[in-house]
């Protein structure tokens, strides 16, 4: 088998739920790592019109695909042939499915919306800062309700609807200026399903992965360069690069 090709920017966490799930079914694969800037140029903007990470190219089938949850549906109905990672039955295809879907439109984005308006916006909008602060907290308490009970989202295995949640809620320090540990205590099925998920040997060999890249393009936690601290700073920072 030839190795699919992971186009990412290293600090979002959408391109690392890819690659766990990549690393956990066991395929070849290799990482073309590039900077943020370059998200809307060629050549990725010819593999993702959308200029959005990650994006993958699978010589073996000849397919090029982007969107994280198109990607991850693709991989594992191509891919997890012995069903690793998912369920052949109806109703647990289904679930995973939804749970997928609930963290596409759900998690991600108010995650996302959080972190630029908690993080890199340069202006300070309390009423914005504090509608995504919730919205992460109820979704938190959408999880912590559906885990009563249970050690996974569905059935009785890890499966990529749970591992698709790992890498936005590893952020949860970064994104409410709180230890995680702190967040997660007021929703204690969540805790301690992050914490099996977090203790996988896949995720430890991503975040070492991750950690690389970072570090290779001298970026702090937040995705900035070093000594950058918000995007109107990134943005001067580029703009004297080109003038230079």
């Amino acid at each position: 088998m030839k190795p699919i090709t992971v186009w990412l920017t290293p600090p979002g966490p959408n391109p690392w739920k890819v690659v766990v799930i990549i690393k956990e079914l066991g395929i070849p694969f290799e990482i073309h790592s590039f900077k943020f800037e370059d998200v809307k140029k060629p050549p990725f903007i010819d593999i993702n019109p959308n200029g959005r990470v990650p994006a993958i190219v699978d010589p073996n089938t000849g397919l090029t695909l982007w969107e994280s949850g198109a990607i991850i549906q693709y991989l594992i109905e191509e891919y997890d042939k012995e069903h690793k990672l998912s369920y052949d039955t109806l109703r647990e295809k289904h679930l995973l499915n939804q749970w997928l879907h609930f963290q596409m439109s759900g998690q991600g984005p108010y995650y996302g919306q959080c972190a630029w308006f908690n993080v890199l916006h340069t202006e300070k909008i309390p009423s914005a800062i504090n509608r995504y602060k919730g919205e992460i907290h109820r979704l938190l308490g959408v999880l912590n309700t559906a885990l009563t009970g249970k050690i996974w989202l569905v059935g009785d295995k890890c499966t990529f609807a749970d591992l698709a949640f790992l890498p936005w809620n590893e952020q949860l320090q970064a994104l409410l200026d709180v230890p995680r540990e702190e967040v997660l205590a007021a929703y204690p099925n969540v805790l301690a399903w992050h914490t099996r998920l977090r203790e996988r040997e896949s995720w430890g060999k991503v975040l070492e992965m991750r950690e690389g890249l970072m570090a290779e393009q001298a970026l702090e936690w937040n995705g900035m360069p070093k000594g950058v601290n918000n995007m109107k700073e990134y943005e001067e920072l580029l703009a004297r690069g080109k003038d230079a």
